[in-house]
């Protein structure tokens, strides 16, 4: 794999994303790498959690600035398709066989809360920022949301979503979308506490309260919410507002409805 790193010890599979020139920013070989690791645990038994982080000054800051430019010029069709692998990569998170212990840390843009929000149990080094940061791209954070609300408390995912803003990990505390927050050190000693409470109990058991947890807690169809969200993004993508917002990122400069032009 090219773009994460894997390591199995004492029945923890570490993942690592492994693109820290560019803050682990997600491209479309790094989604199929993390799509295909998460289902690892279906066929090896010997897996009993996974722990997923990065390497460098970030945890994930998002799309990667040249994946975010090719999305630019797909058609409907193929922007659906990709944001139908982009909501499968989430889908692998949450139903993972497993229980996923994410550790965050630097920046947890767009895309990256999803990571967080489909993992079970997840700390947050106090320094992080996170932020839904689509519309100001003029997108919709689609393919997240019912990741999103699924785990965060409602209201506050809501004004974030809407707002775009930045927040800290206080307040990602707060909104439920992390379960700890302390230093480096606090963190990597909580998911160590955690991992041992889980390897103390029974194999299968785990296995199997977390598919009757996501059995109980899903109450709408996954295909129905895929369908939803990948056709939402794919037509913010291929709209003018969306490519407006896209080309001003990258001509750095204000999108049209910042500047009084649309």
């Amino acid at each position: 794999m090219t773009t994460i790193e894997t390591k199995l010890a004492n029945g923890v599979m570490e993942v690592l994303l492994h693109r820290p020139d560019c803050h682990n920013a997600m491209n479309q070989e790094m989604i199929k790498e993390l799509t295909e690791v998460f289902s690892r645990p279906d066929k090896d038994k010997s897996i009993r959690a996974v722990r997923l982080s990065g390497h460098g000054n970030s945890f994930c800051s998002g799309a990667d600035l040249n994946y975010m430019k090719s999305m630019a010029g797909f058609s409907f069709e193929e922007n659906r398709q990709d944001a139908g692998r982009l909501f499968d990569m989430f889908a692998a998170v949450r139903h993972c066989a497993v229980p996923v212990l994410t550790h965050v840390f630097g920046n947890v843009m767009g895309g990256a809360s999803g990571l967080a929000a489909a993992s079970d149990f997840v700390v947050a080094e106090s320094t992080t920022r996170f932020c839904f940061s689509e519309v100001k791209l003029g997108l919709v954070p689609a393919v997240i949301s019912p990741f999103i609300l699924a785990r965060m408390e409602s209201g506050l995912a809501r004004e974030l979503m809407l707002t775009g803003r930045l927040f800290d990990a206080d307040e990602a505390l707060a909104g439920k979308l992390v379960h700890f927050v302390g230093d480096r050190s606090a963190c990597l000693a909580r998911l160590t506490t955690f991992e041992k409470d889980l390897l103390g109990a029974g194999h299968e058991a785990v296995r199997e309260t977390k598919r009757l947890l996501n059995r109980v807690s899903e109450s709408l169809s996954w295909l129905e919410s895929r369908s939803e969200t990948t056709r939402v993004i794919a037509e913010r993508r291929v709209s003018a507002e969306g490519q407006e917002g896209i080309k001003a990122f990258f001509d750095k400069r204000q999108p049209a409805w910042r500047s009084g032009k649309s």
